[in-house]
């Protein structure tokens, strides 16, 4: 019952039944058709029974498999795999329908293909998730029709996968490397000139070309008859904390991601560049109250446990508290740190509601506030307008735009550093920022 219930009638076959009933009305008017359409009827049938005996004559014709990464990375093109082979003793044609889980929202996945005898196979296909949580796959169908094509027979492997997805670990991959190879400056990062003198000695060494002089060091000079200079690195061990704002500010959408998932994928590469930098990253969000806590570490396995507390965190819609952010950091954050506050203001009066709070926030620590700009009002910003319509659209898109420019302004009033971008340059952008606050060592 089982086996009956696996096949499935090809288009090939209707074909050739409305042909045979076509044949047997010109048989009305032609008699000679009568006979040869009757062979033709019994020709079509033993084909259907042979093809039949064909594709149910071998027990594990198709051995199928979906090959999933452990996790998914959020926001970036995640490739799936699936293997397929072929125990036929003839070339057969496949059909591969994947039953993806609802949130890709595709129900047309469909890839045709043809395997030789005795032969592996591998297909691929991207998935792009825009949601942190828990991706069910459902059945991986693959019907298999053998050399006449009139029937298929379906297999059913990898019932109910679940695949976790996680904040984007692929970026944060690829920021590493570019900071192992120190070419992050091709993407857009300043080279900053250093200022101060917050660097740590390091060791004394014999003077190069390009050595500052100011570094000579004329003690080791005279006792080694020729010029030595101290070398210094930058200062180790800072803490550093992202904080984020998951109210409902942060549920606006670009691209599919909200900006709440643009600011934890881009704590996660940050986290791990501080860490790679020998600095001690930390997190907490908030809105009505500040939970996800964890404390500033450089161990390695402080990026995982960055991982694991921003995969579970999600808008609550409310509006947040400043207030008790600035609780939260008297409280907790004693020691002078760089907080990387993310969150957005729309307007300057936005900004004033929550200026004291931050002001407050600046007497102890060095804070940078990230928010963003509106990609689809800089689109009309920047478009000509063409009705009376398209001019009212553009001059409030131009207050709005104007106006993220006057919060900037209001911020480097008070000492605060800030973080303009759009949010598919939040990466590079923050990273920016925090390499030129190491440079110019004013933490």
């Amino acid at each position: 019952m089982k086996n009956i219930k696996a096949l499935y009638i090809n288009s090939l076959v209707y074909y050739c039944i409305a042909a045979i009933v076509l044949l047997f009305i010109c048989s009305f008017f032609f008699a000679f058709l009568y006979y040869i359409v009757w062979v033709l009827v019994a020709l079509f049938f033993i084909l259907f029974i042979a093809d039949i005996l064909l594709i149910y004559g071998v027990k594990n014709g198709i051995i199928g498999q979906r090959i999933t990464p452990e996790k998914l990375s959020n926001g970036d093109d995640n490739y799936i795999s699936i293997r397929l082979e072929n125990n036929f003793p003839f070339k057969i044609s496949v059909r591969i329908i994947d039953e993806l889980p609802f949130q890709f929202q595709k129900r047309d996945f469909l890839i045709n293909k043809s395997l030789a005898s005795k032969t592996a196979d591998h297909s691929t296909y991207l998935v792009r998730p825009t949601k942190r949580g828990e991706y069910h796959f459902g059945h991986l169908n693959i019907y298999a029709s053998g050399p006449l094509k009139l029937i298929s027979r379906r297999y059913i492997f990898d019932n109910n996968q679940i695949v976790a997805t996680y904040p984007s670990f692929l970026q944060m991959r690829k920021y590493e490397l570019m900071a192992i190879h120190n070419k992050l400056f091709m993407q857009g990062l300043k080279k900053v000139r250093k200022i101060g003198n917050t660097r740590e000695f390091e060791q004394i060494k014999e003077y190069t070309l390009g050595d500052d002089i100011r570094t000579i060091n004329w003690k080791a000079t005279a006792k080694k008859s020729q010029y030595m200079v101290n070398q210094y690195q930058d200062e180790k061990s800072q803490n550093i904390y992202m904080i984020i704002d998951k109210g409902r500010v942060m549920k606006s959408p670009f691209n599919d991601l909200t900006l709440l998932d643009y600011a934890i994928n881009a704590s996660l590469v940050l986290s791990n560049i501080i860490i790679k930098k020998y600095d001690k990253a930390g997190l907490f969000t908030f809105s009505k109250k500040a939970d996800n806590r964890l404390k500033p570490d450089n161990k390695p396995v402080q990026v995982q446990k960055f991982m694991e507390n921003l995969y579970k965190v999600t808008t609550d819609f409310h509006e947040s508290d400043f207030s008790k952010l600035y609780s939260e950091i008297k409280q907790n954050i004693h020691q002078r740190s760089l907080l990387i506050l993310f969150t957005n203001f729309e307007t300057l009066d936005g900004l004033n509601r929550q200026l004291k709070y931050l002001r407050a926030i600046t007497k102890n620590h060095l804070l940078v506030v990230v928010f963003f700009k509106n990609s689809e009002l800089d689109q009309i910003v920047h478009s000509e307008a063409k009705n009376t319509q398209e001019i009212y659209d553009k001059v409030i898109a131009e207050k709005f735009h104007y106006d993220k420019k006057l919060i900037v302004n209001e911020l480097m009033k008070y000492g605060i550093y800030s973080v303009l971008t759009n949010p598919e340059d939040l990466n590079l952008n923050v990273i920016n920022k925090y390499l030129e606050i190491k440079a110019r060592g004013i933490l």
